[in-house]
């Protein structure tokens, strides 16, 4: 017989930990492949001129509070995730991007995208509050 405590120290430990160690339901690769390929290649080399480089790219590599809030609100032509991609799925894509085809930044944590979110989303509407 199965001990139902095993699962509730687990529970009870993640919670200790904080949020900020959720697994993304899909995993990373896949979400890259389903969100960001399409321009940025499987490669994450780009389309010169159009759609720019991850591989190597030191902004990518960089803060991940900007790289976050850059993805939630998109850049240019770059669409926004905001309402797409959840904190653990942005955290997951992040850091896979972060780390493959050369990359050596560090992971970005759940808790690190939240904050990203609610600096970005309190910018909205401080704007939005201007006269004009």
């Amino acid at each position: 017989m199965i001990s139902l405590r095993f699962p509730a120290v687990l529970l009870a430990a993640a919670l200790a930990v904080g949020a900020s160690t959720v697994q993304a339901a899909t995993p990373p690769q896949a979400l890259f492949m389903d969100n960001c390929s399409a321009c940025h290649q499987p490669t994450g080399k780009g389309v010169t001129g159009a759609f720019p480089a991850l591989a190597g790219n030191p902004f990518v590599q960089g803060d991940p509070a900007l790289v976050s809030v850059t993805v939630l609100n998109g850049r240019g032509g770059m669409p926004a995730f905001k309402d797409d991609l959840t904190d653990a799925d942005l955290a997951a894509v992040l850091t896979y991007v972060r780390s493959a085809w050369g990359n050596k930044a560090k992971p970005v944590t759940v808790a690190q995208v939240r904050a990203a979110r609610v600096k970005a989303n309190a910018m909205a509407k401080a704007r939005g509050l201007q006269i004009h």
